[in-house]
Order: structure tokens, then C-alpha cells, then sequence
């Protein structure tokens, strides 16, 4: 088999996902390289949303890469000349990614072409499963560590992070007319979404994202209850959790508005961060 174009997954896991780029860092050497493939492929995915004019050609991108998905679990190698298609068909020869996840996590990403937020909480938190969730899961598959408490905390921390970057994209979402706020805590705060849109910020946004982001407080809690049952060989995919709460904390000192200016200054203490967690083995 064609050695694939590995370098190429990392350098755009490093643009364009710095974070999990650092914690993949953390991972053994000989799995680095599924790991960047495995995150290079779910950048390709969430791209798709902002880079269409409409929701058929994004429905064809989605349907480009369950063909290729399907070919590579025939045996193929990817799309020749595809850096991230080569990387994610040698992730599943040689790290034995399993491709029927690969393939629930395209059609989640569907999600992104609706137009419509989600209804309510829950619904938001079971998107967040089954994108990031499932991310996690498959990234744990890389690293071969096994099931239990370790791949529960992992898709606890996916989901957690997922719900702390979209309270983040808020102003980007806002600029291009769309939310993915839960449609009932909406509605019950009386957030005018016509307001979010024109960039006025109104009050009632803080309330909402509020409760978004307790709920992703209670998730991290959650992972940390099982940290003593959780192998050491988890914490890579485990460490961002250590990130989300660096994130969550500065919303709350910015009021839990995501449009604070200081939302958007650079986090240097990211490495740190990560660095502390893995001396210590704490996520």
C-alpha cells in the first residue's frame, strides 16, 4: 500500500484545529498519525456548512465521502492525490479505525445543513454526542484503549467540548444568520434571534448561554467522577476537557456573553494547560 501523505493531516489539523492538534501531541508517536488523519477527515466535515451556497451541494460533499468511506472499507486507498482521504484509509489499515462510525459521523454532520436549530436542549446534547461524542470514540479506537470508563469519559468530554465551541461561534453564526441555540431555551428567555443577527447582543443571550454552558460544567464533572477508573493511555483524547474549562471559565467572567471582545484574544496558557494535565494525569 502507498504510503499516504500523513504530514499533509497534521499541518491541517494544526491550522485549523490547534487544540486537539496539542493533545494529539500527547498521544504515542506511532499513533499520532491516525490521529491527525481521523481529525483532519472531521475538519473536512464541519467545513462543509460554511463552504456552500446551499444545503443539495453540501448533501453532495457528505455523499462524496461515504462513497470514498465505502471504498476505503473495501480495501481502497483513498482518493488519489486526497491528503485526508490517504491518511483516513491508512488510519483503518493500520489502525483499525472502524469504518461504520466514520460513516455515522458523516451522516450526523447533516445536522449542519438544516437550517433549523435544534428543539431544545437535549436534542443540542445528542448532536454533540454523536459528532464530537463519537470523535472521541473513535479516536480512544486509535489509541486502542478499551471500552468502560474511558470511552464514557471521552464521549462525555466530546460532548462538553462541542457545546463550549458552539456557545464560542456564536458571533460567527450570528453573521451569517443562523443559531444553533435550542430552539426552547430561546424561546423562554425571549431572545429575539432578528436581534442576535443584526449584532445588537441582546440581554437575554447571557441566560441562554448560561444554561448551555452549565450543562457542559456538569458534563466535564461527570467525566472527572470516573478519572480514577480511566487508564493514563486515555489522556490525549482526554486532555481538552482541560481546555473547555479554560473556555467556560472566561465566558462566565465575560458574562457569559460570546460576544466580549475578550472572547476572542488568544488563550497562550493553552500548552500549559495541556502539560499540567498530562504530569499530573488529570483531565
Amino acid at each position: 500500500m502507498a504510503q499516504p501523505n500523513f504530514s499533509h493531516c497534521a499541518l491541517e489539523v494544526r491550522a485549523g484545529d490547534p487544540e486537539r492538534f496539542l493533545a494529539a501531541m500527547f498521544a504515542p508517536p506511532d499513533r499520532r498519525e491516525g490521529l491527525f488523519a481521523l481529525y483532519a477527515f472531521n475538519l473536512e466535515l464541519a467545513r462543509i456548512r460554511d463552504s456552500v451556497s446551499e444545503p443539495l451541494l453540501g448533501e453532495m460533499r457528505l455523499q462524496w465521502w461515504r462513497d470514498t468511506v465505502a471504498d476505503i472499507a473495501a480495501g481502497g486507498t483513498g482518493r488519489a492525490g486526497h491528503g485526508v482521504s490517504e491518511g483516513l484509509a491508512a488510519a483503518v489499515a493500520i489502525d483499525h479505525l472502524p469504518t461504520d462510525d466514520v460513516l455515522r459521523l458523516i451522516d450526523t454532520r447533516a445536522f449542519d445543513l438544516d437550517a433549523a436549530p435544534p428543539p431544545d436542549l437535549a436534542a443540542f446534547e445528542a448532536y454533540a454526542r454523536d459528532s464530537a461524542g463519537l470523535l472521541n470514540a473513535l479516536a480512544l479506537a486509535i489509541l486502542d484503549v478499551g471500552a468502560g470508563p474511558a470511552l464514557q469519559a471521552a464521549e462525555q468530554v466530546g460532548v462538553a467540548w462541542a457545546l463550549t465551541g458552539h456557545l464560542r461561534a456564536v458571533p460567527h453564526n450570528a453573521r451569517i444568520r443562523r443559531s444553533v441555540l435550542p430552539a426552547d431555551l430561546v424561546a423562554a428567555e425571549g431572545l429575539s434571534l432578528t436581534d442576535l443577527f443584526e449584532g445588537r447582543r441582546p440581554p437575554a443571550l447571557a441566560a441562554v448561554v448560561a444554561r448551555v454552558a452549565d450543562r457542559a460544567r456538569a458534563l466535564l464533572a461527570e467525566a472527572r467522577d470516573l478519572r480514577r477508573e480511566v487508564p493514563r493511555t486515555a489522556l490525549p483524547i482526554l486532555l481538552t476537557a482541560r481546555l473547555a474549562d479554560r473556555h467556560l471559565r472566561r465566558l462566565a467572567r465575560c458574562g457569559h456573553d460570546p460576544f466580549d471582545p475578550a472572547m476572542a484574544r488568544p488563550d497562550g496558557g493553552r500548552q500549559l494547560a495541556l502539560l499540567w494535565g498530562w504530569a499530573t494525569g488529570r483531565y
